[in-house]
């Protein structure tokens, strides 16, 4: 199947030849006819399949007709990294159609977004907190808003936004089409869809796995000798951009500064930065001028960056949904790509639900020249036994590269949980702070 086999609007169409689009994702060629034909929808596929077009395409058709000036279409994401790489997105796709979008958010002054809404834009991309402030303040008219958006609807139900949701639909009109993007279907998510959706046409593209394009692999490592492993992983392997996940923002600024010193090119993401400063790390990831971006588990869902050749776990994720995610920054868009996790001996349960989740066993490597075990790590007769079944797959690897971590936009109208509570796959590890 073809782009141009969607009847889009001619500046709709135009706009997608412009962005190089030819042939539609298995999500796109399902969830595009349905969302034109007006219904509501639960799409569920994975990251880096290709959603934000699945529904930024229809939005940008629906928009051609009718008035202009007011808002007409609203997507709510979870991140601020999030939202503007939808409103990016958004604005390539729709660049021949003259319709105006513009992001709301946390983190950054009110008044520039207040002037921006005055001058009427047709779509907003939002994060619930700032949407609220706004809504609150009487500085955003959704009287007349025609089509909603909730996407990775999983992520804001783990990073407490829920009731900000609930707040946000008494504010909407009833009378419209919602759309609900999610990667994973917990409960709570399938209650959140019989509240928000009318007769909905559910869209699934293989939600519960990762990415076929990725190969992955296990390397044992004393918690102590972390860092040496990883370097010794960047300096052996041949990469282009890397992404490093860390559990918490400290651990990523931590290991942002030791690569920076060493003379690696690398940014970190974390909650300390300013919007600006994170922007311009993620800029300088998706541009080369950095090789290595260090993030924690919200830059899983908040970064699109088509050439990251390996993403590498410096901590095991708490669960199998958050690997899933982590590892979608690789292998995307038909690409191959490489998952290194480095996995310590309080892994074991979490290896094993990774094991399940992938209906195979995933190979355990060594590198040449690098031993796991250390003098101080050959304490408990249990500890060498993992050790050495670890070990009992030794290969020379070949690729890796260090992430780091974005932070929510925090509202000012509710509390959220410091620490995710999933109802697919076992925490084993405490998340820390995000």
């Amino acid at each position: 199947m073809k782009f141009n086999e969607f009847n889009f609007h001619p500046q709709v169409a135009a706009g997608v030849t412009v962005a190089g689009y030819t042939e539609p994702t298995p999500i796109q060629t399902r969830a595009i006819p349905t969302v034109l034909a007006g219904h509501d929808v639960m799409g569920l596929a994975q990251t880096g399949t290709g959603k934000t077009a699945a529904f930024a395409l229809p939005i940008l058709h629906r928009l051609m007709s009718g008035s202009r000036g007011y808002v007409r279409a609203l997507i709510v994401a979870p991140t601020r990294e999030l939202a503007e790489q939808i409103n990016t997105s958004i604005n390539s796709l729709g660049k021949k159609t003259g319709l105006r979008s513009t992001t709301v958010y946390g983190g950054v002054g009110i008044n520039p977004q207040i002037a921006r809404l005055k001058q009427g834009v047709e779509i907003v991309v939002a994060c619930p907190g700032r949407l609220l402030d706004h809504i609150n303040k009487k500085t955003i008219d959704l009287g007349r808003l025609e089509v909603l958006v909730l996407d990775e609807a999983d992520q804001m139900l783990d990073m407490g936004f829920l009731p900000d949701i609930r707040r946000l639909l008494k504010s909407l009109p009833r009378q419209r089409q919602t759309l609900l993007f999610s990667a994973t279907m917990p409960q709570e998510i399938h209650r959140l869809a019989k509240e928000v959706l009318r007769n909905p046409e559910t869209v699934q593209v293989d939600n519960v796995a990762p990415a076929a394009t990725v190969s992955h692999a296990l390397y044992p490592v004393e918690e102590a000798r972390k860092t040496d492993l990883l370097l010794a992983l960047l300096e052996h392997t041949d990469t282009g951009s890397v992404l490093v996940f860390t559990r918490t923002k400290h651990r990523a600024k931590r290991l942002g500064v030791k690569l920076d010193k060493i003379g690696h090119k690398v940014a970190s993401l974390q909650g300390n930065l300013s919007q600006n400063r994170r922007q311009a790390a993620l800029d300088g990831f998706r541009n080369g001028t950095y090789r290595i971006l260090v993030a924690t588990d919200i830059a899983a869902r908040g970064i699109d960056v088509s050439k990251v050749s390996h993403v590498i776990n410096f901590d095991m994720p708490n669960t199998t949904d958050a690997y899933i995610h982590r590892i979608g920054r690789t292998g995307r868009a038909t690409r191959s790509g490489d998952a290194f996790t480095l996995v310590t001996t309080a892994d074991l349960a979490m290896e094993r639900a990774l094991e399940r989740a992938l209906g195979r066993p995933i190979e355990r490597r060594t590198m040449t020249g690098f031993t796991p075990q250390t003098k101080a790590a050959s304490g408990s007769k249990q500890t060498q036994q993992s050790i050495r079944g670890h070990q009992s797959n030794t290969l020379r690897t070949q690729g890796a590269k260090p992430v780091e971590k974005l932070t929510p936009e925090r509202s000012k109208n509710s509390r959220r949980r410091r620490f995710p509570k999933r109802s697919a796959g076992p925490v084993v590890a405490s998340a820390g702070a995000q």
